[in-house]
């Protein structure tokens, strides 16, 4: 599978430190081998896409398996009490 940022997720990486966010693509690359990982929260449908929560330290990313397209989209990445925001 692939990975996809959403234009949101790419200007938050491109904002945190490099470290950081170098951190946060690492993790994100493993989505590509097991889109859903055991660390994984399931917390809801979207156009008949499942919606995971994935946690990378201080932050969240949620993202969308698209599996008819062999697509892990990545829609939202950030620090927890903002991720969940609309």
């Amino acid at each position: 599978m692939s990975i996809d940022l959403s234009q949101n997720s790419d200007k938050f990486l491109q904002k945190l430190d490099v470290y950081i966010s170098e951190r946060i693509k690492d993790r994100l690359k493993r989505l590509s081998e097991v889109p859903i990982p055991s660390d994984a929260k399931f917390i809801g449908r979207e156009d008949g896409d499942k919606i995971f929560r994935y946690r990378i330290g201080d932050f969240r990313a949620l993202y969308k398996v698209k599996d008819n397209e062999k697509i892990v989209l990545v829609v939202k990445i950030d620090k927890r009490p903002r991720v969940y925001e609309k």
